[in-house]
């Protein structure tokens, strides 16, 4: 690791020092040996650290995922489930003695609940037997909560049948009547709803919660972020629409006493989200988020807190141009932990549940959702362009951390990893544009490279000082480029403004942000402005397609599952344009100005398109279209489609794939290394 170390030193500052290569590069194949630490779960008492950790089998294909134990004092490491068992969403119990995860083991046709004694040795054992499987985890006081997508007027008998009778079914057409038909990379059953139910720890008959409500939580996609049961177990909160309206639903937050038949509907008057419950520990007080732009996903959320007593809402932090997210209590019920975009950082912040007041706790390098235990003790993940994700406790006053994992420090320890900084050049209108920056393995400043402009998704996720495995900066560096990945105008966590800058003109301030950037870098010694290809996914992907059409520096295009055509992005899973400004009938000047599709008269650059047949964010079709029309004018130009994909490459050996196609396109049109 002292590699890293003496790496870390170039962070945020200016890059003069020459590394001298002597390991490996950080390639794809080095991404998938990485062991991948997912968000950690701290018992009550402090004594137990749970994450679940997931290695890769790429000759197998498959990823396997294990629940790991750690010590407050980073010297217990050990896996507490066995390989090939699938395990997710650890939750203990208020006394802090059992553990609870979601496993399919043995006969089992869906993931169940399993119980794990922590205080002596034993194995797991099941609590229930759901044949439409649970998902949602949480232990509130003598229950365990779940989700569950039923069939709504059928006992758990006539569920299991009804899945077995769709299983067995030679039909294969899905049918809807009513939107959602989709969410992401799987269809909805119309049939179906998710509903909360529990179950006693102890066992015995499942409960329904949420199903006499007559209420069923968002089509869409649900978790354990959907609802909270207060501590007394006396309370429900959860998300549902309310509206009638699936097109664009109003997503909401109910309240219903448990067993009461009756929920309320306390944010009926914000047209935008309102999500993401938490109860107080001491019951009293019911903490939401709150956005106030319908159909605006980046609209600043603020934190919202809901007195059950005197049933009144006020909102913390009114003035904070930052989103909250990523939230949980502090033990005292007086503040809150979160985990927030700032300034394309993750920092951990506490906010004062009293007066509002919001304070960073770390500074540099990306934070992940906090857990914190009921004597204070705080834990994370903590990550980097640097290294993957790693568990640290962290001071909850001044944000010092210790790391109690030791994962993948044999894998890295000889790899050679680039550097990076953050720089900020004058974008559109002369406004600064904050830049991340990778530089090669043994850069040399009195050398010329090769650029990769990297165009980020969203459009409002800003690319933030973390670990990406599927488009990682640091292994497109080792090719031997300067990798960079602009923030331009629309990335969120620079402010409400900066976010919204690109509505609805999806295509002219961010196009002149990335051209500015290439500009910038055509004035760096070290940069061959011979040799600039770029290349982008999803929104990415489109403004890659916008800039086909443009004069621009580049060699070679990559574009990935971009949308290419606003007209026919009308079959995706959710509409960006329409809720807000209106569909393509009502206001057809808004998708012609931006549709990348009607700039096809000027496409001339080689171009590799690459699109997943499970993608139902930005269809596959989007993807042909552009191939069919780059071919159609005779620009040299690759398709890549991945029928088992979706809008991400997340098999290892189609992700390895990716890669190298990506390198081969990219060395064609701009060779790599110094000259």
């Amino acid at each position: 690791m002292k590699k890293i170390a003496i790496l870390l030193l170039c962070i945020l500052m200016p890059v003069t020092t020459v590394f001298a290569q002597t390991g490996k590069p950080l390639s794809v194949e080095v991404l998938w040996q990485l062991s991948r630490i997912g968000n950690p779960s701290i018992s009550p008492n402090g004594d137990y650290i749970i994450a679940p950790v997931t290695e890769y089998d790429v000759p197998e294909d498959k990823g396997n995922t294990q629940l790991w134990l750690f010590s407050q004092d980073g010297k217990q490491q050990r896996a507490l489930t066995a390989k090939g068992m699938r395990v997710s969403e650890p939750v203990f119990s208020p006394d802090s003695k059992t553990l609870a995860f979601i496993s399919k083991r043995d006969k089992d046709e869906a993931g169940q609940i399993y119980l794990l004694p922590m205080d002596g040795p034993g194995e797991a054992q099941r609590l229930t037997d759901v044949p439409s499987g649970v998902y949602g985890l949480k232990w509130v006081g003598e229950h365990l909560y779940f989700i569950s997508s039923v069939y709504p007027g059928k006992n758990w008998k006539e569920i299991g049948e009804q899945l077995k009778a769709d299983k067995d079914n030679k039909v294969s057409a899905h049918q809807w009547n009513a939107l959602p038909y989709s969410s992401f990379d799987h269809w909805i059953d119309e049939g179906r709803q998710a509903h909360v139910f529990r179950i006693a720890a102890k066992g015995g008959e499942v409960e329904a919660i949420t199903q006499p409500l007559n209420i069923e939580l968002p089509r869409s996609s649900q978790g354990a972020g959907s609802y909270d049961i207060s501590p007394d177990e006396a309370w429900i909160a959860f998300n549902a629409n309310g509206s009638d309206n699936q097109v664009n639903p109003k997503l909401d937050l109910f309240l219903a006493a448990i067993g009461s038949g009756k929920a309320e509907n306390i944010t009926p008057d914000n047209l935008a989200p309102d999500a993401s419950p938490q109860f107080s520990p001491n019951g009293k007080t019911l903490a939401f988020t709150r956005q106030h732009i319908q159909g605006f996903y980046a609209d600043t959320a603020k934190l919202m807190l809901f007195d059950l007593k005197k049933r009144s809402t006020k909102m913390l932090a009114k003035e904070w141009d930052r989103s909250v997210a990523r939230f949980v209590w502090t033990p005292d019920s007086k503040g809150f932990y979160a985990a927030i975009d700032d300034a394309a950082t993750r920092r951990l912040y506490h906010i004062d549940a009293k007066s509002g007041k919001v304070k960073a706790i770390t500074k540099a390098t990306n934070f992940g959702q906090p857990a914190i235990a009921n004597n204070g003790t705080l834990v994370a993940t903590n990550d980097s362009f640097l290294y993957p994700a790693r568990l640290v406790k962290v001071n909850g006053k001044n944000g010092k951390t210790s790391r109690l994992d030791s994962f993948n420090d044999e894998i890295l320890a000889d790899v050679d990893l680039g550097s990076y900084e953050s720089v900020t050049y004058k974008g559109y209108n002369d406004q600064e544009i904050q830049m991340w920056v990778h530089y090669p393995p043994g850069f040399d400043r009195s050398k010329k490279y090769p650029l990769m402009m990297l165009v980020h998704g969203g459009p409002h996720n800003a690319i933030s000082d973390g670990f990406h495995y599927r488009w990682n900066a640091q292994t497109f560096a080792s090719w031997g480029y300067v990798t960079a990945w602009p923030n331009f105008h629309g990335s969120n966590s620079f402010g409400q403004a900066f976010a919204d800058s690109i509505n609805p003109d999806w295509k002219n301030k961010s196009l002149e942000d990335v051209l500015k950037a290439a500009d910038w870098f055509k004035q760096q010694s070290w940069i061959d402005d011979k040799r600039m290809v770029a290349g982008g996914a999803s929104y990415g992907g489109y403004l890659t397609s916008i800039i086909l059409g443009q004069k621009h520096p580049f060699n070679a295009l990559l574009i990935h599952a971009a949308v290419y055509n606003m007209y026919s992005q009308m079959a995706a899973d959710f509409s960006v344009h329409s809720p807000r400004f209106g569909n393509y009938w009502d206001n057809p000047e808004i998708y012609q100005s931006i549709s990348p599709h009607y700039g096809a008269g000027n496409f001339n650059t080689p171009t590799l398109v690459i699109h997943g047949q499970l993608d139902y964010r930005v269809p596959v079709g989007q993807g042909f279209e552009l191939f069919r029309t780059l071919q159609t004018r005779g620009v040299e130009s690759r398709m890549i489609y991945f029928p088992d994909e979706n809008h991400w490459i997340m098999k290892p050996n189609n992700s390895i794939y990716w890669y190298h196609q990506v390198k081969d396109w990219m060395t064609r049109f701009a060779e790599p290394g110094g000259k």
